[in-house]
């Protein structure tokens, strides 16, 4: 095997390999466990484009035919959107992520400047798309019902889309959160749960398809301020991923607390603004700002744990990053 995909497994393996002792993550042969490894999707603003990217390369060039991007999507250009303005409404793209609904697969996405959407992959037809106002739309969920989720930061929200209505349902239910920064929907707990400046909150999803509505059930403090990331602990069932402005937690739903977690004291960090572990292989991928670099929120390379690694999209300015998965396996 030969050309840059030699190139980049060589590079890839050679992370793996290089990896601490303390850090070994599966006990499979170097080649057996990148072959494992889950694609990446990350929301790029410097391309304002959503890539999925080959979770076993160590370089991707978005630019560069490389092979490393296996599909790309962009608000830019699309005629079916022209109505949002995405000129505008798709400035500086924020949440990607990967859902499922009635056997099809979908790309939801927000920007901050305020477009939302939810896309067929690898299709890209619309399921469903708005512009959410000068909010600063920051991440989305789709729910069992075909609903919509958005949380908004300076909007201090979180709004239920009836989106089962159709591609440009615009009726909702809005509950107040001061800071909304994250949204999940919880399929154990049944419960959405939402990421605010100060709390964590769940949220009971009432009433039909096409009439819903939002009531807080529950709201656990932070324990330090400034909440930013939420997303489920793909190998610990009934935990969720909680990032502030100093440090990452795990908060176990049932329960209703915040719980220690392997690898924590290496983990936990500033300034995270995404977090998720790998439900094929455990292996954790994190997006932190890159010093220096000319977005101050945005980062080049994207840092991973057990086993330890680096992944780098050349001329990126990645904000989250998250694995190219549905959920647990």
């Amino acid at each position: 095997m030969t050309g840059p995909w030699s190139a980049a497994l060589g590079a890839a393996l050679a992370l793996v390999l290089s990896a601490p002792a303390s850090a070994a993550g599966p006990q499979l042969p170097a080649r057996a466990w990148l072959a494992r490894s889950s694609p990446i999707v990350t929301a790029d603003q410097a391309g304002r484009s959503v890539y999925v990217l080959r979770g076993d390369q160590a370089r991707w060039d978005a630019d560069g035919g490389d092979g490393g991007v296996l599909w790309s999507w962009s608000a830019d250009g699309r005629e079916e959107l022209a109505d949002l303005d995405p000129d505008t409404s798709w400035t500086n793209p924020s949440e990607a992520k990967l859902r499922e609904l009635g056997g099809h697969r979908y790309l939801l996405a927000t920007a901050s400047g305020g477009l939302a959407a939810v896309i067929g992959y690898p299709g890209r037809s619309v399921y469903w798309a708005a512009d959410t106002g000068s909010g600063n739309a920051h991440s989305i969920e789709l729910l069992p019902d075909g609903n919509v989720a958005v949380a908004a930061s300076t909007g201090g929200y979180v709004r239920l889309y009836a989106a089962s209505l159709g591609p440009r349902a615009t009726e909702h239910i809005q509950v107040s959160l001061p800071g909304a920064h994250g949204v999940h929907w919880d399929p154990d707990t049944r419960l959405l749960w939402a990421l605010g400046s100060r709390e964590l909150i769940a949220l009971r999803v009432d009433g039909p398809s096409d009439d819903p509505g939002l009531t807080v059930v529950h709201r656990t403090a932070l324990p330090t301020r400034q909440g930013h990331d939420l997303a489920a602990v793909a190998k610990s069932p009934g935990r969720l991923w909680v990032t502030t402005a100093s440090a990452v937690y795990q908060y176990a739903t049932r329960q209703r607390k915040f719980v220690t977690y392997p690898l924590q004291s290496r983990i936990s960090a500033p300034d995270v603004k995404s977090i998720g572990d790998d439900p094929a292989t455990g292996q954790i991928l994190v997006a932190r700002p890159e010093p220096g670099h000319s977005c101050a929120w945005c980062t080049s390379s994207l840092t991973l744990y057990q086993p330890d690694g680096r992944r780098t999209l050349l001329h990126g300015a990645m904000y989250k990053a998250r694995w190219w998965t549905t959920g647990r396996k």
